[in-house]
């Protein structure tokens, strides 16, 4: 039986637009299905005492500059080449999150496909409504009944269950991958993923 891959996932996160393609395709050549896990990386942010590596690490000499080199690499390793960083960020995500929850499982990875590069390509203000519905209803959504769905308690109160369910595991930021139950922190973990996978 193949194994499963547990993506815990935030548009926020410009990492979970780096890890995602490259996560696909490992999963497609070993016959894995992901599960996303939608979460609000702000609440596990608050909840862990983590912040985003920008504000942790500005007062450490060079950690940030290694960091951006480190992304670089990673881009041209897997020709992640229209990644742009959006001026809006860090954005509020937790709309695109309980829509993330709200729609089925199984067409969670077609929202994140439709959303993805106008945000992380295209940098798209997703506190646009109307730019937002534009893209939803391009991409095959039904961009209302998805906004309508961000304000049922059901979703949102989902959304926060997730986020201490997933705290509780282990997380403590994006992107993080769980198969057999083991953790791996980083887009840089491919390699220990695959070895997962087949082990």
């Amino acid at each position: 039986m193949n194994k499963a891959i547990e993506l815990v996932f935030d548009f926020v996160s410009p990492n979970a637009y780096l890890i995602w393609h490259p996560l696909k395709q490992l999963a497609e050549k070993h016959g894995s299905k992901i599960e996303v896990i939608p979460v609000f990386l702000g609440g596990i942010h608050k909840l862990t005492g983590n912040a985003p590596p920008f504000i942790r690490d500005a007062d450490i000499k060079g950690k940030n500059a290694y960091a951006m080199l480190e992304t670089k690499r990673f881009i041209a390793k897997h020709g992640l080449t229209k990644w742009r960083m959006n001026p809006h960020f860090p954005f509020n995500s937790i709309a695109l999150q309980r829509m993330l929850v709200a729609i089925e499982p199984e067409n969670r990875a077609a929202l994140i496909d439709t959303l993805l590069p106008p945000i992380w390509e295209d940098q798209l203000d997703v506190t646009d409504t109307e730019a937002l519905r534009k893209v939803l209803d391009d991409g095959g959504f039904d961009a209302q009944a998805l906004l309508d769905k961000t304000q049922d308690p059901a979703v949102k109160q989902m959304l926060m269950d997730n986020v201490e369910t997933i705290i509780a595991r282990g997380t403590f930021g994006i992107p993080t991958v769980y198969v057999d139950g083991e953790m791996f922190f980083g887009k840089e973990r491919l390699g220990q993923i695959e070895e997962q996978l087949i082990s």
